[in-house]
């Protein structure tokens, strides 16, 4: 390995790290979820698992407004402009798409009883919406502060926040799920309550950390607004089309029976974890590309991104020897159900194509945010995942018995179309910088 080679692998770490260990904190956070429901029981885990598949699809789309904070204010630190002074404005503009969502989600729970689940499941989807509707504050804030910091490649601090975040809500999640002394057993409600608390805990203590570390003055710019419509739609609308595509499997399945959707929660689940390093190594090209890009240096904007790219890939080959080595005791981690078992183990083996190409598509993702060529990735997304995934996946899952795995061949299909699509799109804007 080069020192070149080696300089620009070390740059991206020193932000990818923190995020990593940040981001594997925000998922294990859910993986507990998963863990404490299947071990309560496997009516608990269906339940939460359709609830967060549809409040997911929801919830994404502010989050994807949120997360072009980064990328835009790094964008501004190369170009030499004040960041500092889009505190304020960052959290009004997330705190207004709060609101928004929470009224996205109460008003999609009088729905769920024309949806045909199973009957004895619905009155625990609804109560777990219910409760992390109102959780969407906490949730946002952590995320838009997050954000902010990361522009400044603060990135330590707020990760630290996630992994501890982890700890508690495991700890809440047995006390309100379980019981403990005189708190009764709540099921679905224990586990609702307990993801409430830990979002705000997570942004609140963000918020203290900001104003501790730094001076902010009210300041106001409808411009700085527009910009993150402009490049937050078309990463919203992406993140909204991929999450759909993943979630809308849980739903389809769950009308068969609860016990898929569980399957597709633990399947998920396992990918998301892996996922989440490969996603802190494109949130920090995407930092690095933006400031290169902003400066103008196309020198290190094409450096940064094939490092980038190298070390996403490389992982989540790793990643995908390890899923395809040891399925059964992966998925005997969160269920000792024989049935979730027998769906779930062969679904692993598609799933460890798939992250290879999964790894790729995040990272080249990374660089368009980077460039601000968003609208890239939500065009790729959308062909990838609505015109090839769903139609594909749900015709090998209903004409052709494969149920769930044939969802997932239709997912992997629509892995290696992306990348395909991305990748020629991204040498077409290179040369044309180069220019």
């Amino acid at each position: 390995m080069s020192n070149q080679f080696k300089h620009y692998v070390k740059e991206l770490l020193n932000i990818a790290l923190p995020i990593i260990m940040g981001n594997l904190g925000f998922i294990l956070i859910g993986a507990g979820d998963v863990l404490i429901a299947g071990r309560h029981s496997t009516d608990t885990l269906a339940a939460i698992s359709i609830a967060t598949a549809i409040t997911n699809c929801i919830q994404t789309f502010g989050i994807g407004l949120i997360v072009s904070v980064s990328p835009l204010l790094s964008n501004y630190r190369g170009e030499n402009k004040s960041a500092k002074k889009y505190f304020y404005p960052t959290l009004r503009f997330s705190m207004f798409l709060a609101f928004l969502v929470m009224l996205a989600v109460l008003a999609f729970i009088p729905l769920i009883d024309l949806m045909h689940f199973e009957a004895h499941l619905v009155p625990m989807i609804k109560q777990y919406m219910f409760v992390t509707a109102f959780a969407t504050f906490g949730g946002y804030l952590h995320c838009a502060v997050k954000e902010f910091l990361q522009a400044f490649e603060i990135v330590v601090f707020p990760n630290l926040v996630t992994a501890i975040a982890v700890i508690l809500n495991v700890l809440l999640n047995v006390v309100l799920v379980f019981g403990y002394g005189p708190i009764p057993s709540l099921g679905v409600l224990g586990l609702a309550i307990a993801s409430f608390v830990v979002r705000y805990f997570m942004g609140f203590v963000l918020l203290i950390y900001c104003f501790r570390l730094m001076n902010f003055k009210n300041y106001k710019d409808f411009d700085y607004y527009k910009s993150l419509i402009k490049i937050g739609i078309p990463i919203s609308c992406a993140i909204l089309v991929e999450f759909i595509a993943f979630n809308s499997i849980a739903i389809f399945m769950g009308r068969v029976s609860g016990v898929y959707a569980a399957a597709q929660n633990l399947v998920c689940t396992l990918t998301t974890v892996s996922f989440m390093v490969p996603l802190a190594i494109s949130n920090a090209i995407a930092v690095k590309v933006g400031f290169a890009n902003g400066a103008g240096n196309i020198i290190d904007l094409k450096k940064y991104s094939f490092v980038g790219v190298v070390m996403s890939v490389g992982f989540m080959a790793c990643s995908a020897m390890i899923f395809a080595t040891f399925p059964e005791f992966l998925v005997s981690l969160f269920t000792q159900d024989s049935t979730l078992v027998k769906i779930s183990v062969p679904v692993i083996y598609v799933l460890a194509i798939f992250q290879v190409f999964d790894g790729l598509q995040v990272a080249l993702s990374g660089i368009f945010k980077g460039i601000k060529k968003t609208g890239v990735v939500l065009l790729a997304n959308f062909i990838a995942y609505w015109l090839i995934s769903v139609p594909l996946g749900y015709t090998l899952a209903f004409h052709y018995g494969l149920n769930l795995k044939g969802f997932w061949y239709g997912l992997c299909s629509a892995a290696v179309i992306l990348c395909i699509i991305m990748v020629s799109m991204l040498f077409k804007n290179i040369k044309s910088m180069e220019k």
